[in-house]
């Protein structure tokens, strides 16, 4: 029996499952780490955080399954997009990782955009200048930090480190590269045209390979630490959108997921380039040669109920301790006693700003409609139904560059609520479905794994042999109909906020300094 390995070095913790060729779970584990706020909109974590949750990960599956470890074929690796890992000539980190979530780079994204030209930079790298891309990060730090800057000798994404950590390799692959916002997304290679315009040495990037490709096998070093073999690869993998895409069989024209986890996403996949020149949704690199996807982001989706649920919600917790049930699974039971539209309260989940259609670091959580009637489930209804409204923002975006759509998955751990998944059926007025895995990024890059061991012919076979449907939601009639009405109201309140959130802003950076 062959085995493979998926670790997903997400926002809020790892995690690493070990799977067998048919993509069953064997043993898995999660380790948690905390985000850096420094100042207002900021957002940095240690990567070596994510390198010691990788290895008690790794112990613990390995020891959790008692297999011989030999027989574990290849490594994938997932991550958070877009943060900006910096390593001295020694492989030494430089300074805390600065984050997809970060929205500290929006006046360097600006300058960026002029000098190159939204035009030159949409046909090169697919999308507008974002803060959030790592590009932006990288100008931050050589405009701000010329010291640190002086010294980098490589720049990586989070799972690269990981791969790094590893293997001992400076690598990166196709579909998380794309994120970076310096690769030529049509050639899937670095552009030395807009290195040279914006001055960067290419000997800064690791090499970039399809997310399949071996890129490296376990260290001896890594292997006594763990217990696994220094026979087994270490692919490519993909960044956590294209590798939770996978994940859910997101591999045909046509195919669209929804994802709520610390961000929420929704995923479409292309056989060409399609890019939206308002840069409202972005262009990336699929992790499946010669594809591409578009998505939409709204940036704080499950990480506006697990906010609510570690600000307000100890009652909460201690009741789950003593049920030993999730948390989340009380709350959710909450939000089901309260009627659709939480009795007018809506909820702008705009925590860590927002990107699409916004792409306003300014942006802000607001309750807009309380009332003294409702309560704690009203509000988790409301963050629920928020979250749906803008992913909505998504996938119309989608449908309006003309992008088809056949079949909607939903995943990451709000999909594992049948409220929540109720939502978006509703909301998108189409069947959303889940599968009969729920390992998402973990799933996609283990899958990336054995396509590049040789265990499956490539994506879309594996995809077959793994993933089927498990629940289909229709949309319920008069809930479409109810936030059809209401949404032009959910929209309306940005509009009407946009000019505030930057005031308000503003004055607090001014009390901050």
């Amino acid at each position: 029996m062959a085995y493979l390995i998926g670790i997903d070095i997400g926002t809020s913790g790892t995690k690493t499952v070990l799977f067998d060729e048919a993509g069953k779970v064997i043993s898995s584990s999660l380790k948690e780490y905390d985000i850096i706020q420094k100042k207002v909109g900021w957002a940095e974590q240690d990567p070596e955080s994510w390198w010691e949750a990788t290895k008690a990960s790794l112990i613990e599956i390995v020891q959790k399954s008692a297999i011989d470890t030999s027989e574990i074929k290849g490594i994938g690796l997932s991550g958070q997009m877009h943060g900006l890992v910096l390593l001295d000539e020694n492989g030494k980190v430089l300074r805390d990782a600065i984050i997809w979530c970060d929205n500290r780079t929006t006046e360097v994204a600006k300058e960026m955009e002029e000098q190159v030209g939204r035009e030159k930079l949409v046909s090169i790298t697919g999308n507008v200048a974002i803060p959030a891309f790592t590009l932006s990060k990288l100008l931050w730090v050589r405009k701000h930090e010329p010291g640190v800057y002086a010294r980098i000798h490589k720049v990586l994404l989070p799972k690269d480190y990981i791969r790094y950590q590893l293997t001992g390799e400076f690598m990166t692959e196709v579909s998380d590269a794309s994120g970076m916002q310096m690769l030529d997304i049509h050639k899937r290679d670095w552009s030395d045209e807009l290195l040279e315009i914006l001055d960067i040495d290419k000997v800064l990037l690791a090499p970039v390979v399809e997310s399949h490709a071996i890129t490296g096998y376990v260290s001896s070093k890594v292997a006594i630490e763990t217990g696994l073999s220094e026979t087994t690869a270490v692919v490519g993998g993909a960044g956590d959108q294209a590798a939770g895409a996978i994940g859910n069989g997101i591999v045909a024209t046509g195919d669209v997921s929804a994802t709520i986890g610390s961000s929420g996403v929704v995923f479409a996949y292309t056989d060409e380039v399609v890019t939206d020149p308002e840069g409202r949704i972005q262009t990336f690199c699929h992790a499946i040669p010669n594809t591409w996807h578009v998505m939409g982001v709204t940036q704080g989706a499950g990480l506006s109920l697990k906010w609510y649920r570690d600000t307000f919600c100890k009652e909460e917790k201690e009741i789950a301790i003593e049920k030993n049930c999730d948390v989340y699974e009380i709350l959710t039971d909450q939000a089901r006693e309260v009627s659709t539209g939480s009795e007018g309260l809506i909820y702008l989940p705009y925590l860590m700003g927002e990107r699409t259609p916004h792409m306003d670091p300014y942006a802000s959580g607001v309750f807009f409609g309380v009332r003294a009637s409702q309560g704690k489930g009203h509000m988790v209804k409301a963050i629920m139904e928020g979250v749906g409204y803008s992913l909505l923002d998504c996938f119309e975006l989608i449908k309006a560059n003309n992008i088809p759509i056949t079949s909607v998955k939903i995943s990451g751990g709000g999909g594992k609520s049948d409220v929540w998944r109720q939502i978006h059926a509703d909301l998108f007025d189409t069947e959303v479905k889940t599968i009969n895995v729920s390992e998402g990024p973990a799933l996609g890059v283990a899958i990336l794994a054995g396509v590049g061991t040789g265990i499956y012919k490539d994506e879309k076979e594996a995809c077959e042999r793994i993933i089927g449907i498990k629940t289909t939601q229709a949309p319920i009639s008069e809930n479409v109909a109810y936030y059809k009405n209401f949404y032009p109201i959910y929209k309306t309140l940005y509009t009407q906020l946009k000019d505030t959130f930057k005031e308000h802003h503003d004055k607090l950076s001014g009390l901050n300094n």
